[in-house]
């Protein structure tokens, strides 16, 4: 059953850090050879699939054709066109909400959560802000996700160019990137939800009901609350002018294992 640690602090006054934990965080494995079209075609054509996993399939298909091209650009020489791309692709990444990283990071194959926050922070809090951000990003990225597929059509004009068509991309990856955050959304609601009756939709495809073992899952709560004395003492004085200061932010991170420019960018945000 995978899990994961999700860690929450105030960073100023009611802006809070939400951020899953590195150690948990189960990236899809990609293969060494490129996806191709004819084995995608074979799969969501096979017998059995619902829309649903089709659905999945494709994103990862187009997923992994992207990160396959970044590295790529990535790998340029200084100075090249790719280079430029790359650098250009660096700084609009930098705009992407942290938010939006968070929920990302949310997968389906997520059953259960242990939330780690300060110790002074009431547990019901916790909670409720969680199912907060889970909401504001199901109905946010489920616009933004429209909006982005409503545009791709008029990218295509810039295909005449003799030029990558960037803005294509772009816009192509914006689409995936909130696809991704609303089902993050939609499942870290299921798993900080307070009905039971709820719980039962986490498990997976494999696990139909009549399982001794996924009768006693559905039962419980999927989510484990972690007060931590530690990540308290860490955070020292929260009233700081103008913050948790970078350093201490360091420190978290080094001691739950975080992304710290994801940490920072909720400290830009103030």
């Amino acid at each position: 059953m995978a899990r994961a640690r999700l860690v929450v602090f105030p960073i100023k006054g009611r802006n809070w850090c939400f951020v899953r934990s590195l150690d948990s965080a189960h990236g899809r494995s990609s293969s060494s050879s490129s996806p191709k079209l004819k084995d995608l075609w074979e799969t969501i054509t096979a017998d059995g699939r619902s829309v649903k996993d089709n659905a999945e399939t494709v994103a990862d298909f187009v997923a992994e054709k992207m990160n396959r091209a970044w590295s790529g650009l990535e790998k340029a020489s200084d100075g090249s066109f790719k280079s430029k791309i790359h650098s250009l692709g660096v700084r609009l990444l930098s705009r992407v909400k942290p938010s939006e990283i968070f929920l990302k990071s949310v997968s389906e194959d997520v059953k259960k959560v242990e939330i780690t926050y300060p110790a002074s922070l009431n547990p019901r809090l916790v909670r409720r802000r969680l199912r907060h951000i889970a909401m504001r990003g199901s109905a946010d990225h489920k616009k933004y996700f429209y909006g982005s597929i409503s545009l791709l059509p008029a990218t295509t004009a810039f295909s005449v160019l003799p030029l990558p068509n960037i803005p294509f991309f772009w816009i192509l990856f914006r689409a995936y990137s909130n696809w991704r955050a609303l089902k993050g959304s939609e499942r870290l609601l299921l798993l900080v939800s307070d009905c039971s009756s709820s719980w039962s939709l986490l498990t997976g495809k494999g696990e139909e009901i009549g399982s001794k073992d996924n009768s006693k899952l559905s039962r419980q709560a999927p989510w484990v609350l972690h007060p931590s004395k530690d990540l308290e003492r860490l955070l020292g004085d929260k009233k700081a002018e103008d913050g948790v200061k970078e350093c201490t932010i360091a420190r978290i991170c080094k001691e739950y294992d975080l992304e710290k420019n994801d940490v920072l960018k909720y400290k830009k945000l103030l």
